[in-house]
């Protein structure tokens, strides 16, 4: 398996590249703080439920693909920390 990337590089990377828009533009559009985002974003907190519902409202995707990039991500982490 690969190492997937965190759901915030992900926003980071498509998000933020394609659209120019700021990081306090968007969590204002997610109805959140900029710190909230910024640590989602830079990977340092998980996308909750409540964050995958709310990114699924502002950038489309179901709420469970977003669970889904969290758990693959979590998974990965996990199983690197008992090979090591």
């Amino acid at each position: 398996m690969h190492n997937p990337p965190h759901p915030g590089k992900v926003i980071r990377d498509g998000v933020f590249a394609e659209s120019g828009m700021t990081v306090i533009e968007f969590a204002r559009r997610l109805g959140i703080s900029r710190v909230a985002l910024s640590r989602v974003l830079h990977g340092h907190a998980a996308v909750s439920p409540e964050m995958a519902i709310r990114l699924s409202d502002a950038l489309g995707g179901s709420a469970e693909s977003w669970l889904h990039l969290q758990a693959a991500y979590d998974i990965w982490q996990a199983r690197q920390r008992t090979i090591a």
